[in-house]
């Protein structure tokens, strides 16, 4: 199988990355940290013009989606640039809400799509922290088959990434919706969550990788850059490495996402189900409605593999885990690297590259660690 994104598909990665290269996120990062959240919700704002988070909204609440690949393109384009807030968080709410349905989804679903509302989540099995809710307009929790809104966002815990500010919300709060739609939406919200963060992941490893090859190549040893020794070439071939292994799993992920949602193998209960299909632009190729040029030939995944080498199709849930593990991990080993290669400068805090180094092992572990996605993706 080859899989390919669409001309509309890279102009809109290409567009996010120039937003995002004129917006300063160190600078926003360090605001964030510190918890002035102005200069980081007028970046909020400005990414939901651009149309990043109408790609999980239904059009029926004003959105466009879901689209998963095209949620998979925004998504490394943030991660590459370290965007502070819960985005991962904001577009699963999105999926839970719509389908959970009610007075809920008409109130917030619009908002989520034109970045005007900021959301966080915590969902039964992903452990016990919403992540920036004190920034978040509304923090929705699900116990079982009730979805609420938490009263507030109650304790603060110590995060590896102060830029990730982890919260208990308060028990109780407004029921906002009930019964087996709720646990089919929170189930499908977890993935989506899961496959967000793996997105981020893998573009907050790419930046590692490119600015560890950056410096590398100046700075000198011996009077040669210390980038010509073997063994650091070695290093960075193997980080490159682990994160185009990552790339193909997480699009054969989105891949898996789309077909359900358009019922090619739709169960009760799996990721999207009462959400409804969006229609988006549409592939130039291949698969009616996966947002990727799919053909015959040699790919990056391997002839007739959509999820990976020899890994065949394996469903949504277990493909979104194989994408969160692998791109996880390499997002983590190239922060590994990049502390290495640069040496004693890359533990103070005034190199920009420290807000990367700090948010690859919470980004490893949120919304699945390893071992856990590991062991559902075994399970099937």
């Amino acid at each position: 199988m080859r899989f390919v994104l669409t001309d509309e598909q890279r102009e809109f990665g290409r567009s996010l990355d120039a937003l995002l290269r004129a917006a300063d996120t160190p600078g926003v990062l360090r605001a964030w940290a510190a918890g002035d959240h102005g200069p980081g919700r007028a970046l909020w704002r400005r990414l939901g013009d651009a149309g990043v988070f109408a790609l999980v909204v239904p059009e029926a609440y004003g959105g466009v989606g879901p689209l998963p690949v095209e949620a998979a393109v925004a998504c490394v384009e943030l991660g590459r640039y370290a965007v502070p807030g819960p985005v991962a968080e904001t577009l699963a709410a999105g999926v839970l809400l719509a389908g959970a349905g009610g007075p809920a989804a008409k109130e917030w679903l619009p908002g989520i799509a034109s970045g005007a509302a900021m959301v966080s989540l915590r969902l039964p099995g992903h452990g016990p922290y919403a992540l920036d809710a004190d920034a978040a307009d509304a923090v929705f929790t699900v116990d079982g088959d009730g979805l609420r809104r938490a009263p507030g966002p109650g304790e603060l815990s110590v995060s590896a990434d102060p830029a990730r500010r982890l919260f208990r919300p308060d028990p109780g709060g407004e029921p906002v919706a009930g019964g087996r739609a709720v646990e089919a939406a929170s189930r499908a919200a977890g993935d989506w969550a899961s496959f967000a963060t793996a997105a981020l992941a893998l573009g907050c490893g790419e930046e590692l990788l490119r600015a560890t090859v950056a410096y590398v190549r100046q700075r000198r040893q011996f009077g040669v850059p210390v980038g010509s020794f073997q063994a650091v070439k070695h290093r960075l071939a193997d980080t490159l490495l682990g994160l185009e292994f990552a790339r193909p799993l997480l699009y054969g992920a989105a891949v898996e996402l789309t077909e359900e949602l358009s019922g090619g193998r739709a169960e009760a209960g799996s990721p999207g189900a009462g959400a409804g299909a969006g229609s988006g632009t549409g592939p130039a190729e291949g698969t009616p409605g996966s947002g990727l040029g799919i053909g015959r030939g040699a790919g990056p995944l391997g002839a007739g593999s959509r999820t990976g080498p020899g890994m065949g199709s394996l469903g949504a849930g277990a493909a979104v885990a194989a994408a969160k593990a692998a791109a996880g991990e390499a997002g983590y080993a190239a922060a590994r690297t990049a502390l290495q290669l640069h040496g004693a400068i890359g533990y103070t805090e005034e190199l920009d590259l420290a807000w990367w180094l700090r948010r690859a092992r919470p980004l490893r572990d949120a919304w699945g660690t390893p071992s856990a996605c590991r062991a559902r993706v075994l399970a099937g």
